[in-house]
């Protein structure tokens, strides 16, 4: 079985003001000496008021699941030991008049001199799903046959509709926000890895990006592991979300290298509409029409529903059929994380918003 592995990020917030709080290094320690928690699983990120969790390399849904609840909780332990608590979602819904302090690696400094603006507003927090590939060149061809269906995966984990206090008109506000980085947005189309391998090292040496981790593309190549990395996800409220997302990737990247071992073409779509279709996801998410992996504008459901469809034999082939199909089935009827987020400020204001992207965030 393919095997998978997820990365989430989540916002530290103080626990009475819901802004937030640069107290990433202690909780990052305190988490990281925890009974249930190994080496280098909770990580630092750009910004201080930013926590970074990573499960092990998991066989099935069940081992995602388990292993980010555990995190989840082990993070949110050390947080509120200092007097703070995690909350995810993709962008705070409320931020200081001063920037975040950046976490001290020669890393960030870097960045912080480059683009200072965009540094300042790095408060958004994502989720990765790495999936194992037989090889880079394995690799590229999943990422040429994947990237059709980036728009559709992100308008489904839209989670960040709020920024500064109101409602932005996004929900995800955290996609817009990465689209700002010199290489960003959905991948181009590459011909092998070597195509892929030169590409980036063009960008490398012309002093554009200082290393591969300024890949800011939806999907990549990951340079650490032999996997496929999507990155277009916002962090999910919920962990049974998380784990949705986990099997819909692996499933779309197993047909995906299925299609290209048999030579199926590779899906088209033209570079301009696709970087569109991403935008009209991240504004829309779910409560609008979709762009179909074939150009044409459909009813958000519909598109869903192709997607099922479309990943069903190797949802069937690793058993997740029934927990993906019935999670993706109570997506549709009860909203994304933006929609509940939205919900919640009509509902109680700001201060429910807060209430509820920290209480989801230990939930099952």
């Amino acid at each position: 079985m393919t095997t998978i592995g997820v990365e989430e990020e989540y916002l530290l917030l103080d626990q009475v003001t819901g802004l937030p709080v640069p107290r990433a290094d202690k909780v990052r320690v305190d988490a990281g000496l925890a009974s249930v928690t190994a080496d280098r699983e909770v990580q630092c990120e750009l910004l201080q008021a930013q926590v970074e969790v990573a499960t092990p390399v998991c066989a099935t849904l069940e081992e995602v699941g388990g292993h980010l609840l555990r995190l989840r909780h082990a993070v949110g332990a050390a947080a509120e030991a200092h007097g703070c608590r995690i909350a995810a979602c993709g962008t705070p819904p409320l931020r200081h008049g001063r920037p975040v302090a950046v976490t001290e690696r020669a890393r960030y400094r870097a960045m912080a001199v480059q683009a200072p603006q965009l540094v300042v507003e790095q408060l958004v927090n994502g989720m990765h799903v790495h999936v194992a590939v037989p090889s880079r060149e394995a690799g590229v061809k999943v990422l040429d046959r994947i990237r059709v269906w980036l728009p559709t995966l992100t308008a489904m984990s839209a989670n960040s509709p709020l920024w500064d206090g109101h409602d932005t008109g996004f929900a995800s506000w955290r996609t817009v926000i990465f689209n700002r980085w010199p290489v960003s947005g959905v991948p181009p189309l590459f011909r092998d890895a070597a195509d892929y391998d030169r590409r980036v090292l063009q960008l490398m040496e012309s002093g554009l990006i200082s290393d591969t981790g300024q890949l800011y593309w939806q999907a990549r190549l990951s340079d650490r592991y032999p996997t496929l990395e999507v990155r277009c996800l916002d962090v999910q409220l919920r962990v049974d979300q998380a784990v949705m997302f986990a099997g819909i990737v692996r499933a779309l990247a197993e047909i995906a290298l299925a299609d290209a071992t048999v030579g199926a073409p590779v899906p088209e779509c033209a570079p301009e509409l696709l970087q569109a279709a991403m935008w009209h996801a991240a504004r829309h998410g779910l409560s609008n029409t979709l762009i179909d992996p074939g150009g044409g504008r459909r009813r958000a459901g519909d598109v869903l529903y192709e997607l099922q469809r479309h990943i069903t034999p190797a949802l069937d082939t690793a058993g997740d059929t029934r927990q993906v199909t019935s999670l993706m089935h109570r997506l549709l009827q009860h909203g994304t994380g933006a929609d509940r987020q939205r919900a919640a400020l009509r509902e109680g204001g700001l201060r429910a918003v807060t209430d509820l992207i920290g209480s989801e965030s230990t939930t099952p």
